[in-house]
């Protein structure tokens, strides 16, 4: 397994461990139970940070190209219809 496959698999399984914290803070009726759930979703958010930093530093992973302003235009105004 490469560095690039092991990183790219913490991060699928990051991804959604986070959705399923999503899912269960949603679901939560315990105020304790939800706060101890919503900090170790923000300690996973940190991680996938993380891995998108090192993914992104080693050439891993490149993002995509910011939005020009008619792109975002055209989405705002789209959704506020």
């Amino acid at each position: 397994m490469t560095e690039k496959v092991a990183l790219g698999d913490v991060l699928s399984c990051t991804n959604s461990m986070i959705n399923m914290l999503n899912y269960s803070i949603q679901q939560a009726n315990n105020k304790n139970f939800r706060d101890c759930l919503i900090e170790s979703r923000n300690r996973l958010e940190d991680l996938q940070w993380d891995i998108y930093l090192i993914s992104k530093e080693k050439g891993y992973y490149v993002p995509a190209a910011p939005a020009g302003q008619a792109d975002i235009e055209q989405v705002k105004s789209a959704i506020s219809k």
